[in-house]
């Protein structure tokens, strides 16, 4: 059964704020394999431990009719006002940008806005989910 299109304009988040810190980012680059030295900014993906629990908030909804187990993640943007660095406090709000099916699987198009402790847009992480239908 596709999902309902209402789905579309719906927000999740904001998340808790996160605390960038050294450990963090350096934890981070180690788990990506991403070079990293104290004093540059966090590795570019970094967002992503703000912005995935944002889709995850999309996902459990019950409203929203997502199986987690049927979704395959397809595509992740970032696209940068400016870095992330150590020291900012950052959280992320998700917003359900456009849905579409085909050959029965639903294309989830998201937009998690990153914005700092002022509410400055940081970054915008763009995601494509793909849900197949239990029919599928």
């Amino acid at each position: 059964m596709p999902l309902d299109p209402s789905l579309v304009g719906r927000s999740f988040g904001p998340t808790s704020p996160y605390d960038v810190t050294e450990d963090s980012v350096r934890a981070f680059a180690a788990a990506t394999g991403t070079p990293y030295r104290t004093g540059d900014p966090a590795p570019v993906t970094f967002p992503i431990v703000v912005a995935f629990p944002a889709m995850t908030a999309l996902m459990d909804d019950p409203d929203a009719g997502i199986q987690l187990h049927n979704v395959v993640h397809g595509e992740q943007r970032f696209g940068y006002t400016r870095p992330v660095r150590v020291g900012d406090r950052i959280a992320a709000t998700l917003t359900v940008e456009n849905i579409r099916s085909i050959a029965g699987a639903d294309i989830i198009s998201t937009s998690s806005v990153v914005t700092d402790a002022d509410g400055a847009v940081v970054c915008t992480a763009k995601a494509t989910l793909v849900h197949r239908g239990e029919s599928s």
